[in-house]
């Protein structure tokens, strides 16, 4: 995943002087509009990760079903989710996007080609996660569970560099994220939640501020290492959520947790939802412990729920 994340930040790097920005002309397995990074970006994770014979099938958010190891490659005993380039719709802006992954060991027989049982383990069940956020630098942020670790691309010798060890992310923070354009499509709780943060009503020490950029990856970077919580709720349009479970929410839910945050649906905790399809989508709150549990609170108090 490294070496692919160098590859796509060289892209990223020179989008405005090559022919990768716009549009490919496809749409992906969700119906988007699927981006020329999007593709290229796909692309590179599944020729390189597929060659290491570490996995026995790969999983991507732009692709319709797994994809297997092909018969001249022996497969390994993981499995491997990924989002290609989250917030793909930010790219011709230049905006930070990123790639998000999930790493699960395989629980079909050993030796044999990967299939989607492979793929259709709860979040809690995840050997590792991470993700590659492509902004002011390059950044690699792992977990295996066990503390959460930083690297960053130093382009001097093109290698991922230890920069950040075993960070926390604090219990309560200053931000909160959210799509605020939906206003009118929450729930009542969503909607007390978000008054409670601008200070409108409730006690002053939820007070936050407003910080949103629409790429995932970015959000969540910023509040796991300032404090804060990201959320995207089910709306009229999109009554399950809009994220995907597996290659976006579980990873980071993996990340959160290993820092000290937490991560919820509004319900129940993202690692221990049990996906019945590989594209499932989900509701996230996702970022410091205390402003998670907050939200669960008031929705619960609110929507009853």
């Amino acid at each position: 995943m490294a070496l692919a994340g160098k590859i796509i930040s060289s892209e990223v790097r020179r989008a405005g002087l090559s022919d990768v920005l716009g549009t490919a002309g496809a749409t992906n397995v969700q119906g988007e509009e699927q981006q020329k990074l999007d593709v290229l970006a796909n692309e590179v994770i599944e020729e390189i990760v597929v060659k290491t014979g570490r996995v026995c099938v790969v999983a991507s958010e732009e692709v319709d079903e797994p994809v297997p190891t092909p018969p001249d490659r022996h497969p390994g005993k993981y499995v491997l989710l990924y989002d290609p380039l989250d917030g793909s719709s930010n790219i011709d802006v230049n905006a930070s996007i990123g790639t998000i992954f999930s790493l699960h060991k395989r629980v079909t027989p050993d030796g044999k080609p990967g299939t989607l049982a492979d793929c259709l383990q709860a979040g809690r069940s995840q050997v590792a996660a991470g993700y590659i956020i492509y902004g002011s630098s390059t950044m690699m942020v792992y977990s295996a569970g066990n503390g959460v670790h930083a690297f960053t691309l130093d382009p001097r010798i093109g290698e991922f560099l230890l920069s950040h060890r075993e960070f926390r992310t604090p219990a309560s923070g200053a931000y909160y994220s959210i799509n605020e354009s939906n206003f009118d499509k929450w729930t009542d709780g969503y909607r007390e939640v978000v008054r409670t943060f601008k200070g409108r009503k409730g006690p002053t020490r939820w007070n936050k501020n407003a910080r949103y950029i629409g790429s995932l990856v970015a959000d969540f970077h910023r509040n796991l290492l300032k404090g804060g919580v990201f959320m995207y709720p089910g709306d009229r349009k999109n009554p399950d959520g809009k994220l995907r479970l597996m290659y976006e929410c579980a990873p980071l839910a993996l990340i959160a947790e290993a820092a000290g945050g937490a991560a919820s649906n509004g319900k129940t905790p993202i690692l221990d939802i049990e996906p019945k399809e590989l594209h499932q989508r989900t509701a996230l709150i996702i970022g410091s412990k205390d402003d998670v549990a907050f939200v669960e609170r008031t929705l619960a108090e609110t929507d009853g729920s």
